[in-house]
């Protein structure tokens, strides 16, 4: 009996064309931040990590943060050693994954007992505005809705997936910011210096209406523009830990087995974060 293998989700030589013009003049602040984020993380650890791998289509922002790291591209086939690294840092590349199971299995193969994954990606909130705007002005100009946006995963789904990989102690938060825009194509040329943009396999590959981009950006105004008239982009980053299984490793607790929660035992009020909204460094406003 044979099966016919879904179809692909990403056209890989256009996503890999558009990192390449990415490449060539960046604007990788959100890479940055997340690299910044998985660094204090690492840093809390009670370990020195002395054998580190990244997964990144952007290797240069890596290689001062991490000297020595073993850095590869977010092929298929990930070109890591089994159970070579002490880490190994999947960083803002799974939500482009056909397989994104596949790509933790193999990162997981590459560690070594008791060692760290650490996988970070673009979540489902993410670009829920230009989601909107697009859908609304596509129906109304063109009568019809076409991929525009990424579908990307929500958390409660891709924290099973670290299960499923064969990792313990699992571990799946969030967090979002928002980056603040001076109109919509300030916000297109950084998802283009960012290799962002549209490389879905079902898109349309004609070019955009003018009319149509013309709808969105009054959409986007009159629906989300703050007081100054500054576009808001919501940007929800996930991040997946979990550590290869190994004799002696710590176990998790029994699910309510908590004597107390813990901002009774810091003697604090419990309260919600809310990052505060950050601008967009690029272009510049000359």
């Amino acid at each position: 009996m044979t099966t016919t293998a879904p179809p692909a989700l990403t056209d890989r030589p256009a996503l890999e064309r558009f990192r390449a013009r990415a490449r060539r003049d960046p604007a990788l602040f959100l890479h940055e931040d997340i690299a910044d984020e998985i660094q204090e993380r690492l840093a809390e650890v009670n370990r020195t990590f002395t054998a580190p791998a990244v997964v990144t289509p952007f290797p240069a922002l890596w290689q001062d943060r991490l000297p020595g790291a073993v850095i590869v591209p977010d092929a298929a086939v990930l070109a890591l050693e089994p159970g070579a690294h002490d880490v190994v840092i999947h960083a803002l590349a799974l939500h482009w994954a056909d397989d994104p199971l596949g790509q933790i299995i193999q990162s997981a193969h590459a560690l070594k007992p008791d060692g760290l994954f650490i996988g970070a990606l673009f979540g489902g909130q993410s670009l829920h505005e230009l989601r909107a705007v697009m859908a609304q002005a596509e129906s109304e100009v063109t009568g019809g809705l076409s991929p525009r946006v990424l579908p990307m995963g929500e958390i409660r789904d891709l924290g099973a997936l670290l299960q499923r990989a064969g990792l313990a102690l699992p571990v799946a938060d969030s967090f979002t910011r928002q980056v603040l825009y001076r109109d919509l194509l300030h916000l297109v040329c950084d998802l283009r210096a960012m290799g962002e943009v549209n490389a879905m396999a079902g898109r349309h590959r004609r070019t955009m209406p003018r009319a149509m981009l013309a709808r969105a950006a009054q959409l986007y105004h009159e629906g989300f523009a703050d007081a100054d008239g500054r576009l808001p982009a919501t940007v929800e980053t996930l991040v997946l830990t979990g550590w290869k299984p190994a004799e002696g490793q710590q176990q998790p607790l029994r699910p309510g087995s908590a004597a107390q929660r813990l901002a009774e035992a810091l003697g604090t009020q419990e309260t919600g974060l809310e990052p505060a909204p950050i601008a967009a460094p690029r272009p510049s406003d000359d």
